[in-house]
């Protein structure tokens, strides 16, 4: 991903965008990590993205405010899972990006799975 593109992944949140089965888009406002020109997201492994993502892994993200109101331009791009070693990683970066939110956030979100990272490679 160039520098231009990525220099709007600065703040706090983008909203996800990804697919049902249908086709239908279902945007979700998720906290994030851009590392090594990839966009890092860490969630829990039941929750309705991941599901998702198993079956399409086609995405668009835009920064965006806590309630996912675009504050930039929609990019499109493509997911993977993070494996065991990549999460350790995005975890730790998670931790200093957001730091007490991080921990208070996996304290009240004990449900929804494990977690898992997603790594977003931009088209």
């Amino acid at each position: 991903m160039s520098t231009d593109r990525l220099a709007q992944f600065s703040g706090k949140y983008i909203n996800l965008e990804t697919y049902r089965k249908s086709g239908q888009a279902v945007a979700t406002p998720v906290w994030f990590m851009a590392e090594g020109g990839q966009i890092i997201v860490v969630t829990k492994s039941e929750t309705g993205k991941v599901k998702r993502l198993r079956n399409n892994d086609k995405v668009r993200i835009v920064p965006s405010g806590m309630r996912g109101e675009p504050q930039g331009e929609w990019v499109e791009g493509k997911a993977r899972f993070l494996d065991k070693d990549e999460l350790e990683r995005a975890l730790k970066a998670r931790n200093k990006k957001y730091g007490f939110q991080a921990k208070l956030a996996g304290f009240v979100s004990r449900t929804k799975g494990e977690l898992v990272g997603i790594s977003i490679a931009l088209d």
